[in-house]
């Protein structure tokens, strides 16, 4: 029988190889912005929860923009009124720089799973000089900011390629 291994190995855990993994993947995402001579100072940004951010997407006061993977998409839906950008695509600066330009007055707020990655892009942008942006902390799962989107019985619509191109197409005027 073999014996378990319940240390881990120099501090390293799944979970932290993981978080590790996430945060290049969305600081080679975000690098394009670093290169954006017109973004220059930066910026301040500000924190919504699910249920303010699903009434400000419906009344048209924001942009509400979930950023996390196309399986975690698929396998929870994504909140109504949101549009889906996944940070880890190579065109994610650009799709908000669009959004910006059509929008120049409307916030764009971020939302992921827990609010981590959310928390990261928002804090990047706003330092790269990326104006009118929001954190939604909880996430759509909850985090220790809020039980979520999710918990919290806000509607969804189907992470389907489908739901998303359309959606997405809309509000990028295409």
């Amino acid at each position: 029988m073999r014996p378990q291994v319940t240390t881990p190995v120099y501090g390293l855990t799944r979970r932290r190889i993981l978080q590790v993994a996430a945060g290049a993947a969305a600081t080679t995402a975000l690098a394009p912005l670093a290169a954006t001579p017109a973004l220059a100072q930066p910026q301040e940004y500000q924190t919504m929860d699910a249920p303010a951010a699903h009434d400000a997407a419906l009344a048209g006061e924001i942009i509400l923009v979930d950023i996390r993977t196309p399986p975690e998409w698929a396998e929870t839906g994504i909140g109504e009124g949101a549009v889906a950008i996944n940070l880890r695509d190579p065109g994610f600066v650009q799709a908000l720089v669009r959004l910006r330009q059509s929008y120049p007055d409307k916030p764009i707020a971020l939302i992921c799973r827990t609010g981590s990655r959310s928390g990261y892009a928002v804090s990047t942008l706003a330092r790269q000089g990326f104006p009118g942006l929001v954190d939604v902390p909880e996430g759509m799962a909850g985090s220790a900011a809020g039980p979520g989107w999710i918990a919290r019985g806000l509607p969804v619509y189907p992470g389907t390629e489908a739901e998303i191109a359309p959606r997405l197409a809309a509000v990028l005027g295409e």
